[in-house]
């Protein structure tokens, strides 16, 4: 790896891995209600929404955080949802997601919350290392149906489970709030992969594959942890900065 890209990449990652980077984010989420509870469960929707317009899904995730009055957890725990998303009402909500989809979503959520008391409850008991952790949550939603919202298995990269863990492992953070950092190690956890990183990886030498796999998210993480040792997802932060750099420049 060239020397200059390991400074570039050090150098965005401590210029945007601070609070301005919460403003238009969906961790943005997490940050506005109380308790680790209801931080953990808005955080864990707030990633099943985020995809496709940014503007658009913020409005839908702000929906949950007003109809649940920041109290997600008991919104979940208690069914309230069925409030909101009636089952078998196919009007869509956002995307993919009709209002059906949501209320088989929550309801499988809310087993979880029942059987387990929270999904970091569930996580500790079925996973040891960030790759498993993702398996556990993609195996637990494809048993109750719900393929939809949660991948059903590792093949593709998960990128909306990795940045949730993200959320969840990374602590002494402005952003991530390290609720399950005493029992998953932030060394094993998988960088959130999309298009958009891909081709700013392959465009960096980080990446020859053109894939977005699970296998080219780890291979990646590689990368970044030879320039992030202890952290390697800070470098989620580094290509951030570096996209929005490469973007100012190629408007200057």
């Amino acid at each position: 790896m060239e020397q200059n890209i390991r400074e570039v990449l050090i150098s965005h990652a401590n210029r945007y891995e601070t609070k301005d980077f919460l403003d238009g984010d969906p961790s943005w989420f997490m940050h506005q209600v109380n308790g680790a509870e209801n931080q953990e469960a808005m955080a864990f929707i707030a990633s099943c929404l985020s995809y496709g317009s940014r503007q658009q899904f913020m409005k839908k995730i702000e929906l949950i955080r007003q109809w649940s009055e920041g109290n997600v957890h008991e919104w979940v725990l208690k069914g309230a949802f069925a409030q909101q998303f009636k089952e078998g009402d196919t009007r869509c909500f956002y995307r993919l997601y009709n209002n059906d989809t949501m209320n088989s979503f929550l309801t499988a959520y809310q087993h979880l919350l029942k059987e387990h008391g929270t999904l970091g409850s569930y996580v500790r008991q079925h996973a040891s290392d960030g790759l498993s952790v993702v398996k556990a949550i993609c195996d637990y939603f494809a048993q109750q149906g719900i393929s939809v919202v949660v991948p059903k298995d590792t093949q593709s990269a998960c990128k909306r489970v990795c940045m949730f863990l993200r959320w969840m492992v990374r602590s002494d953070s402005p952003v991530d709030i390290g609720l399950w950092a005493d029992f998953i190690d932030r060394r094993t956890i998988i960088m959130p992969m999309d298009t958009h990183v891909l081709n700013q990886s392959m465009r960096m030498g980080l990446l020859k594959s053109r894939t977005t796999s699970m296998s080219s998210a780890i291979r990646l993480t590689a990368e970044l942890a030879k320039i992030f040792p202890d952290d390697p997802l800070k470098g989620d932060f580094a290509l951030f900065g570096y996209g929005v750099n490469e973007a100012t420049s190629s408007h200057t």
